[in-house]
């Protein structure tokens, strides 16, 4: 979230600086544990139209991202051309009661591409479906290692400026606020936006502001599926099926997740849910070769709707909290923050 946030301010003029201590490492390898950031070890999947409420704050996010996410896409493809929406997925009906509001909702949104799938469509490419599936056109995934590839790009053509030290200590200096960082660098602003995932309560509840986050830590696995599709003819950009999801990522190649496990420790127990899928897998998966396995901490809200974003004093606006909608929320928080800014340190309201 941050990288998104430091590219919109600095688009729209503003001088930033980054603080976030993984801009050292290679991007590819924050993919092996993200540990307070679910970014890297995500899936990058967009369920935006699929979502299940109309209305309310978190409808109005995903609708403003889906919107967004085509013009983004556009503008940092000069940084990774390989960077892309791929567009396209598919939900499958755990049963017919699921089917049927899938059909409701199918048919509300039809405008949105959403259209329902009998079983018989669906078979072809995932024969356990025996009760239909819900189709969307427009939803689908963008690969989150990519995508924070083109962001470090566009924000060195932005000159923002990247601090890789963690922020230990955020103190007010009214009317600004002073960073203390674990390396030793200091600095002084005049506004602070906190997107440091499980991190962000520390540095808040000295200012006597509590937020409470906690950790939910979901698994993904690469897979070789020698026995099953070898081209993927006919599949979305992404097939979910009990709240897993896969992804095909080459010949042969099948990316599966993402578990949902509270507290921060990997079980092996869920990659091998994963691989079955409560016995409902096809043969082919069951079956296929683990080439690699991670892992990433998802940062969820306490007793509040994810994510959290609000002004908590004038210069200091948090942005956290997205749990596992990271990645799809990502231009609809960046452009409150930006517009919030564009009205000064006040200008932002609560939620969007």
């Amino acid at each position: 979230m941050g990288l998104s946030t430091a590219w919109q301010l600095s688009q729209r003029g503003h001088q930033v600086v980054l603080f976030d201590p993984r801009l050292n490492q290679p991007i590819e390898t924050e993919r092996r544990i993200s540990r307070g950031n679910g970014t890297s070890a995500s899936l990058g999947v967009l369920m935006g139209h699929v979502f299940r409420r109309s209305s309310g704050r978190g409808w109005r996010l995903r609708q403003r991202s889906m919107a967004l996410w085509p013009q983004w896409i556009g503008e940092l493809q000069q940084f990774e051309p390989a960077l892309s929406l791929d567009r396209s997925l598919i939900q499958v009906a755990e049963d017919a009661s699921a089917f049927e509001r899938m059909r409701k909702l199918a048919s509300d949104r039809s405008h949105l591409g959403l259209r329902a799938i009998p079983p018989s469509n669906v078979g072809t490419i995932w024969p356990t479906a025996q009760f239909g599936a819900l189709h969307s056109e427009n939803d689908g995934r963008i690969d989150p290692v990519l995508l924070q590839r083109a962001l470090r790009f566009a924000l060195a053509e932005r000159a923002v400026e990247l601090v890789p030290e963690p922020v230990d200590v955020l103190t007010r200096k009214n009317p600004d606020w002073q960073l203390n960082c674990s390396g030793g660098h200091r600095s002084v602003h005049d506004a602070v936006v906190i997107c440091a995932a499980l991190a962000s309560p520390a540095l808040i509840e000295p200012l006597g502001h509590s937020r409470p986050i906690s950790p939910v830590l979901g698994q993904a696995l690469s897979l070789n599926c020698a026995d099953g599709p070898s081209s993927w003819q006919g599949w979305p950009a992404v097939l979910v099926n009990q709240g897993f999801n896969l992804i095909p990522n080459g010949p042969n190649r099948l990316l599966l997740g993402a578990t949902v496990e509270p507290g921060d420790s990997a079980s092996p127990s869920p990659l091998e849910l994963m691989r079955s899928l409560n016995d409902r897998a096809p043969t082919w998966l069951k079956n296929a070769e683990p080439i690699e396995q991670w892992s990433g901490l998802r940062a969820r809200p306490v007793d509040r709707p994810a994510p959290l974003l609000e002004t908590l004093e004038p210069g200091l606006i948090l942005a956290s909290g997205h749990y596992r909608n990271g990645v799809l929320l990502a231009p609809a928080t960046a452009e409150w923050i930006a517009n919030g800014f564009a009205t000064g340190a006040n200008g932002f309201a609560q939620s969007q």
